[in-house]
């Protein structure tokens, strides 16, 4: 078991050594407490700054995270490949609502278009066909111009998702130590990456309009030498940036022209608001769309647009590491983007997001239960003890995520994903809540 780990070094490198071991095996778990530095260096035998040297280099490494009185804990996602986050799984007859992942039944579905691709492919490519496709490339121009976002001629690439996207474009403008403004609450797996990189998040708090303006302005004159911003479908609460904040945050960043500037469009159709962009507004920036969310997970491919300089540079690294994105694949982006069945099956899934997120934040609100989930596939519920309330609703039946995941100085809460949500469900889970929040419960039966 992870309290019963026996942790061994006498040396900074040795004990981060075996940390990272003890990680990758699963003998420390995401999530574990870490022993005080006192006390391992106690029970090592060591000095306290030895046991310090080597948390700061875990943490460096985006092995581990340090929050206060919270102490030093295994990453929920950990920069190294970890047994135990590989076997993470919801029990058997336990309602999954932790994922946030979108609802395998509303994705369209890729068999007709991988007909047409096949029967179209012709010969196999090489090296010198490799690159962005001219459909893709005059597709993508299109679908961003009609939501005001104007790419420069040389300032469209693809990538082999979002957060792929944001890696190069954080790594070919920063170095470890750099300060990068991140939302605050935010996406789990961004904040990991940041950590990873060996960069400073500063957090930017977050409202119904997504990053507040005073927030942004305090990032920025902390020294945020880079900014992320989520445009619409805000992970995990569901904000979007709205035409007055999008006119704010404009103000804020053409006082930092340098400051790189990230917009991330994960949801891209399934949002039923317009997209407020913020393109353009600094010297550097990068626009990105992925069509994981409305089309499938696995496809891993995002549209990243953004002034050429910053293109040429992410495309740059690219040519030396992995080239490019799958042509074939590219081509099945192709298809479905232009399939007007598939059009129709993602404005349906859309549509039914929004029915959900709306019954479920209606429910809540009936209970006395305030959330947010005006966009995307999660509601955000503000409670005062995570932990607390996310064991009581798994002993009712339903996996819920804690908000620490996406935290960094917001207040708690824990974050419903409706993608598995039937309607029949709502009104108990609601109840279940409640219920949970309160610190009284019984068992969740969907």
């Amino acid at each position: 078991m992870p309290e019963q780990y026996r942790y061994s070094g006498s040396t900074s490198a040795e004990i981060a050594a075996d940390v990272e071991q003890a990680v990758r095996t699963g003998a420390l778990a995401p999530g574990h407490a870490l022993p005080t530095v006192r006390a391992l260096a106690s029970d090592l035998g060591v000095s306290a700054a030895t046991v310090a040297k080597a948390y700061g280099e875990l943490r460096r490494r985006g092995v581990v995270s340090t929050a206060g009185r919270a102490g030093t804990r295994v990453r929920h996602r950990p920069a190294v490949d970890s047994r135990a986050s590989r076997d993470l799984a919801v029990p058997d007859g336990t309602l999954d609502l932790a994922s946030g992942a979108p609802d395998p039944r509303l994705l369209p579905d890729h068999a007709a278009a991988l007909a047409r691709v096949a029967a179209t492919a012709g010969p196999p490519g090489g090296y010198r066909e490799a690159g962005v496709l001219p459909a893709l490339r005059d597709l993508a121009r299109t679908r961003l111009a009609a939501d005001g976002v104007v790419v420069p001629d040389a300032g469209l690439t693809v990538t082999s998702g979002a957060l792929d996207a944001i890696e190069r474009l954080l790594s070919a403008h920063l170095r470890p130590g750099d300060r990068v403004a991140v939302e605050d609450p935010g996406w789990a797996n961004l904040l990991d990456l940041v950590a990873a990189l060996g960069l400073e998040p500063v957090p930017i708090p977050v409202d119904d309009d997504g990053p507040t303006p005073d927030g942004l302005r305090r990032a920025l004159d902390r020294g945020a030498r880079a900014v992320v911003v989520t445009a619409r479908a805000h992970n995990p609460t569901g904000a979007a940036v709205g035409a007055a904040r999008a006119a704010a945050l404009r103000d804020v960043l053409a006082r930092h022209p340098a400051t790189l500037l990230v917009e991330d469009d994960h949801a891209a159709e399934l949002s039923p608001v317009p997209l407020r962009p913020l393109a353009g507004a600094t010297d550097a920036w990068a626009f990105v769309r992925s069509v994981s969310k409305p089309y499938g997970p696995d496809l891993r491919l995002a549209v990243l647009a953004g002034d050429e300089a910053t293109v040429a540079r992410v495309v740059g690294r690219m040519r030396l590491g992995a080239g490019w994105v799958s042509t074939l694949l590219q081509r099945l982006v192709v298809e479905l983007w232009t399939d007007p069945a598939v059009r129709a099956e993602v404005a349906r899934a859309r549509d039914e997001y929004a029915a959900r997120r709306s019954a479920l934040v209606a429910a809540l609100a009936r209970h006395g239960v305030p959330a947010s989930g005006r966009t995307g596939v999660n509601v955000w519920v503000p409670v005062r003890d995570e932990t607390r309330t996310v064991a009581a609703l798994r002993d009712r039946g339903i996996a819920v995520a804690p908000g620490s995941l996406y935290r960094l100085a917001s207040a708690p809460g824990v974050r419903i994903t409706v993608g598995p949500l039937a309607a029949d469900d709502v009104e108990p889970l609601a109840a279940a809540v409640a219920e949970a929040v309160a610190g009284t419960g019984r068992a969740f039966s969907a």
